[in-house]
């Protein structure tokens, strides 16, 4: 291992390709002693597969605390651990990021490894205009709640991508449809990397028909990428404002107001977009990906 040791290394893994792990990524797994894994069962061939004889614990999001605990311990002893989700990147919508905070907390070194990551993917072969895109991850399961929150997005000018299993897939797309309206695009990225890869582009409006043509269009891990709210040609330069305003601590109606005054755009969309920018970004922009 050429870095310094002891450290946690955190390793994604492939989401469906075994020829995707990296060569930096099956050196690691080769030296280091201790594997923490979201699921010791599905790692324990992984590791064999690509020749690691690394012991395992788990480290899942039942026991997410007291994973920490005893991979600070073997840190302690002088000895390096990895951290494996199932597939893909730990801590993306996956456990790994308490653990990550504990380790840190402790003092000791965190070495992030790039690799297999689904969003990024789907995203990269969307062909969405995505000089900014919002990763939100799983929405919630009860309709109430997902769509409630995807109000709360609908105002944004990024691409917006989400994860959604295939038994909620349907009733995902029909909230999708139903907050956002039938003509957004929605590019749904199924499988991906596997043999039955799928990646659809379309309108939302037909997205409920696309799935339900074909029972097999339903099976299998889904990235959803819905294209961001479209701005008027002014509306970029209402947005500025609009942020410069919050940046300065500005109630949301207040900055809504004045927004407005300034710009002249709709006092109602001003203040739709305030609500939306302070909910799901800093108004500097650093949440938004």
């Amino acid at each position: 291992m050429t870095e310094e040791s002891p450290a946690l290394y955190v390793v994604p893994t492939p989401i469906g390709n075994l020829g995707d792990m990296t060569l930096r990524a099956i050196e690691i797994l080769r030296q280091v002693p201790w594997v923490a894994a979201e699921d010791t069962r599905h790692s324990g061939p992984l590791l064999k597969h690509y020749g690691s004889d690394a012991r395992l614990m788990p480290a899942h999001e039942h026991n997410e605390e007291a994973a920490a605990q005893q991979v600070i311990a073997r840190l302690d002893g002088g000895e390096s651990v990895a951290l494996l989700s199932d597939a893909g990147t730990p801590a993306i919508s996956d456990p790994g990021a308490r653990l990550v905070a504990r380790v840190r907390a402790a003092g000791f070194r965190v070495v992030p490894l790039p690799g297999a990551c689904a969003a990024i993917s789907a995203l990269s072969a969307s062909g969405l205009p995505a000089p900014h895109f919002l990763f939100y991850g799983f929405l919630p399961a009860r309709t109430a709640q997902r769509e409630t929150t995807l109000r709360g997005l609908s105002a944004l000018p990024y691409t917006l991508v989400f994860y959604e299993a295939p038994h909620r897939i349907l009733e995902t797309v029909e909230s999708l449809a139903a907050v956002f309206g039938p003509d957004r695009t929605l590019v749904m990225a199924r499988e991906l990397t596997k043999l039955f890869e799928t990646i659809h582009s379309g309108l939302l409006g037909n997205a409920y028909d696309w799935l339900t043509a074909d029972a097999n269009r339903q099976r299998g891990e889904f990235v959803l990428l819905v294209s961001g709210a479209q701005e008027a040609a002014d509306d970029s330069e209402s947005a500025r404002v609009l942020k410069l305003l919050l940046g300065e601590g500005l109630p949301v109606k207040q900055a809504a107001k004045l927004a407005h005054a300034i710009t002249g755009a709709k006092k109602n969309a001003m203040y739709e977009m305030a609500l939306a920018f302070m909910q799901h970004a800093d108004v500097s922009g650093r949440q938004i990906i």
